[in-house]
């Protein structure tokens, strides 16, 4: 009798102590900081510029911060990455800061589809916005459009808003040109053809679509002046100015005003303060991964990072940026 009462205080001690090991792996107290550990970060598509960087800096996290689980998935890049953060499905994507500012103003692509809870952790490189005409064609500037074929983007892309945009600052409406909605190897083709007088393409430079264009033509990019980009910036502040490099395209070496919208890495207010400064400081301390994985992570700086923020950001990276 004896012997069944001690069995039953083992097996009840046994199960006692297995329950404290369910609890504590499920995070013990509020359960906050084990769920906050797995993170899952949305790019683009494999062939892009946001999947190598993006699967850079989950090694970057998972490696500088303890019990982190962090993954980089392949995505349909900026506006789905904007539809997964709202779902939930990931905790951080890489997205153009104009979607970032469209999604969280509800207006463009998202026109009454309004995402209110996304916050910046950073910009991190600009994607230049650049019009290019071939040489022949003898258009010097975006002034002299009027009238012409021009490719402006797919229909519904940042890229088409983009041109849109920087037309209407020359005082240039979809009335006044032939307005063509084509990819960038669209009209890349279209342009080489023949087919199309100019086209707006928006990607870091050099893109592999103007430097296949540029192998055949001589080309020419038209200029985003200094004060029509003031006007840009003062009406939507994701725009920032750039200047392309002269020799960026084979057989056009001439420096060319310009203005980019911002890659930036972005989460939404359900990731807290102190991850988000865990996070931001791993990035910005281990900057070289970033750089290794492609050739725009040497265009990533701290000191750069809050250039072109279209929304408030999480608080516990912006203190970061702050020290």
């Amino acid at each position: 009798m004896r012997l069944g009462k001690w069995s039953r205080f083992a097996v009840l001690g046994v199960l006692l102590a297995f329950a404290a090991v369910i609890f504590a792996g499920c995070g013990g107290g509020d359960g906050k900081s084990a769920e906050k550990k797995f993170l899952n970060i949305a790019t683009g598509g494999t062939a892009g510029t946001y999947y190598p960087i993006g699967g850079a800096m989950a090694e970057i996290l998972n490696k500088k911060i303890p019990g982190m689980n962090a993954s980089a998935q392949s995505t349909g890049a900026s506006v789905a990455n904007i539809n997964m953060l709202k779902d939930g499905s990931v905790d951080l994507a890489i997205v153009q800061n104009d979607i970032t500012y469209y999604a969280m103003n509800g207006t463009e692509m998202f026109k009454d589809k309004k995402v209110e809870n996304l916050r910046g952790i950073a910009t991190l490189y600009p994607e230049t916005c650049q019009i290019v005409t071939l040489e022949k064609n003898g258009i010097k500037s975006i002034a002299d459009l009027k009238g012409k074929r021009v490719a402006v983007g797919a229909s519904g892309s940042g890229a088409e808003a983009n041109a849109r945009q920087i037309l209407a600052v020359y005082g240039i409406t979809y009335d006044d040109i032939q307005v063509q909605y084509l990819s960038f190897g669209e009209a890349s083709n279209a342009l080489k053809d023949g087919n199309v007088d100019a086209a707006f393409v928006t990607a870091g430079y050099p893109t592999a679509a103007i430097q296949d264009i540029a192998s055949q033509h001589p080309v020419r990019l038209l200029a985003v002046d200094a004060a029509a980009a003031d006007k840009l910036i003062a009406k939507y502040p994701f725009y920032t100015k750039t200047k392309i490099p002269a020799g960026t395209y084979a057989g056009f070496n001439e420096e060319v005003e310009a203005v980019s919208v911002m890659a930036m890495l972005v989460a939404t207010d359900k990731l807290n303060d102190s991850l988000g400064y865990e996070v931001t400081k791993a990035l910005f301390t281990t900057l070289d991964r970033i750089q290794s994985a492609h050739s725009v992570g040497k265009l990533i700086t701290k000191e750069g990072a809050m250039k072109g923020m279209p929304i408030k950001m999480n608080a516990g990276a912006e203190k970061f940026f702050k020290e």
